[in-house]
């Protein structure tokens, strides 16, 4: 695909079409990342053959999609968004002066696990607030504890709800770093959900251990690690010590040996990548099937980030089935036809990872509506935060 240039002839600037960009854009309108995305790539499909574009172009063809496809409230604030029907301005706590953003202040209360419907409410209800009492120039320790008070009085929020508010804010203000491990088999969703989690968390630094195991195979020949170029469901196959047992009398057994002697050989790559992050003071999102819990007694104790390990499952046969086959569409060099023939065995060391996070007491979350998922891991994530939070509002705001 051709690289595409958008022209902004006011400005007299080209920039590079970026999907993630505008992806993030139909968001702030109001759409799901998943349908955010998917317009966002058939819009870039549709000018495969152009060189470039110009800025009221580009967004003429996304409305005219968004009015076909979606609700009128939606195209109305895409086509609005950027525009400020207020003079509010806000004081941030370097000083300086930004207009009052709905959007911002809408994904903030998104990210403590509120709906997109319930989200919007809130932020209309602040923004009525300011204007009735003519707050043109407000603090954002007074937006937050505005919205502290009324996410308490509201009925169908109520105080648990201000409290993960009060509890996220906290944290943003900390300065400390989230280290998300995301585990799960094949084909459970682990790099789907880790993507719309650092869209919305804004998270940069994100890690794969199926990248890991990528660069230690090319560095050790399957001669010498026979175990490391197999699958996880498959590496059994390459331990020394199955002989004399036959995977249909021990299979389950085999499976979790195998599986344990590959996550141990990726154990000091990924203890390396957790400890750049927390020595560099970055949030980071690791997922793979080899995020086992013998990995968090590897992490250093005397730190201030906080860790959230995070087991994802599916627990229908039929729907593990149905995400493992659409990978030969979506991503063809995965070869879902090969993760097929071998389902059993997947589906036997998803039973094995579910066990080890439920000994370990690693929340598991059912992988179902992605948008759901997310805010399911938001509120685990709050819910470690709140483990050791004794702060007061008046402490967080100020």
């Amino acid at each position: 695909m051709a690289k595409l240039l958008i022209e902004d002839p006011e400005g007299g600037t080209q920039v590079p079409f970026l999907r993630g960009i505008l992806t993030r854009s139909l968001q702030n309108s109001g759409l799901p990342f998943e349908d955010a995305y998917q317009l966002a790539t058939t819009v870039r499909q549709e000018l495969d053959d152009a060189d470039s574009i110009t800025l009221d172009e580009l967004r003429s063809k996304v409305l005219s999609h968004l009015e076909k496809t979606s609700t009128a409230s939606i195209a109305y604030r895409y086509q609005n968004q950027g525009t400020a029907d207020t003079n509010i301005q806000v004081k941030r706590v370097d000083g300086r002066l930004t207009p009052f953003s709905a959007d911002q202040h809408r994904h903030c209360l998104e990210t403590i696990g509120l709906t997109y419907k319930e989200a919007m409410m809130v932020t209309e209800e602040i923004r009525k607030h300011l204007i009735e009492n003519q707050m043109m120039t407000v603090t954002s320790q007074e937006i937050s504890r505005l919205t502290y008070h009324f996410l308490e009085k509201t009925e169908i929020l109520g105080p648990a709800v201000a409290k993960r508010w009060l509890v996220w804010i906290d944290f943003l203000r900390s300065g400390r770093p989230l280290i998300l491990l995301i585990g799960g088999t094949s084909g459970c969703g682990k790099s789907t959900i880790a993507t719309a989690l650092a869209n919305q968390l804004d998270i940069v630094r994100t890690q794969s251990t199926d990248m890991l195991r990528e660069v230690m195979r090319s560095m050790l020949s399957k001669r010498l690690l026979p175990i490391l170029h197999a699958s996880s469901f498959s590496a059994w196959q390459s331990l020394p010590s199955r002989e004399g047992r036959t995977h249909e009398d021990d299979a389950e057994q085999l499976l979790a040996e195998g599986f344990l002697a590959q996550a141990d050989l990726l154990s000091v790559a990924s203890e390396a990548v957790i400890e750049r992050a927390l020595r560099e003071r970055v949030s980071l999102i690791f997922e793979g099937v080899h995020i086992h819990p013998s990995l968090l007694d590897k992490i250093p104790t005397d730190t201030d980030a906080v860790i959230a390990p995070i087991m994802l499952a599916v627990l229908k046969r039929s729907h593990l089935k149905e995400r493992i086959a659409g990978r030969g569409t979506k991503v063809p060099q995965r070869r879902s036809e090969r993760y097929l023939q071998n389902f059993q065995d997947i589906w036997r060391l998803q039973s094995f990872l579910l066990s080890e996070a439920d000994r370990t007491k690693i929340p598991i979350i059912l992988n179902t509506k992605r948008d759901v998922v997310v805010r399911e891991i938001m509120r685990t994530v709050i819910e470690t935060l709140s483990k050791d939070f004794t702060a007061t509002p008046e402490e967080v705001f100020g």
